[in-house]
């Protein structure tokens, strides 16, 4: 699936996005999670903020396939998870 590529104002906790896209004329609704992964240690080298990232990505819902990560920040980094629909599980299996 092609991606659209949309701005998101800084949060400061998890949201739900959800996006209504006409595509050849149907109407699809998208579903977006972004979430801010806090870093365990408050001075975490950077295999700490790879093992965070490892085990948020490893262990979050199966039903959401992972978009982007953000850039970071001393204390936290933003992940995006796009929610898969059975449909297009169909098409991956």
């Amino acid at each position: 699936m092609k991606e659209v590529v949309l701005q998101i104002p800084t949060m400061e906790a998890e949201q739900n996005i959800e996006i209504e896209v006409r595509i050849n004329g149907r109407k699809k609704t998208l579903h977006y999670r972004v979430e801010i992964v806090n870093w365990e240690n408050t001075d975490p080298t950077s295999e700490d903020k790879v093992r965070v990232l490892r085990k948020v990505i490893r262990e979050h819902d199966h039903d959401w396939q992972l978009v982007t990560i953000g850039s970071p920040t001393e204390s936290n980094i933003p992940v995006m998870f796009r929610r898969v629909d059975a449909d297009e599980n169909a098409r991956q299996n």
